[in-house]
């Protein structure tokens, strides 16, 4: 399944870019699932995301939980609990 993911704030300043078109393995179809792929990158990610921090979604402007599912060609957001403009 190809997606965008879309990084905002913080998150986009420590991984140093805002946007990425990614190709998942099937088995990844929620937030939470998608975080714990991420995390796998490395130890920059897995200070991102591996959950002792708070990191928000968004699937197509909308905001989710953890347990939301997304489809081929969403758009999916993340960002710190508070950005500022």
């Amino acid at each position: 399944m190809k997606i965008t993911i879309l990084y905002f704030a913080r998150i986009k300043e420590v991984v140093n870019y805002s946007s990425e078109d990614v190709e998942l393995p099937d088995e990844i179809e929620t937030i939470v699932a998608l975080k714990s792929w991420l995390s796998g990158r490395g130890e920059t990610w897995q200070k991102l995301f591996n959950g002792s921090g708070v990191v928000r979604a968004a699937i197509n402007h909308e905001l989710v939980d953890d347990m939301a599912t997304f489809e081929e060609g969403d758009e999916v957001a993340f960002f710190p609990p508070v950005t500022g403009g």
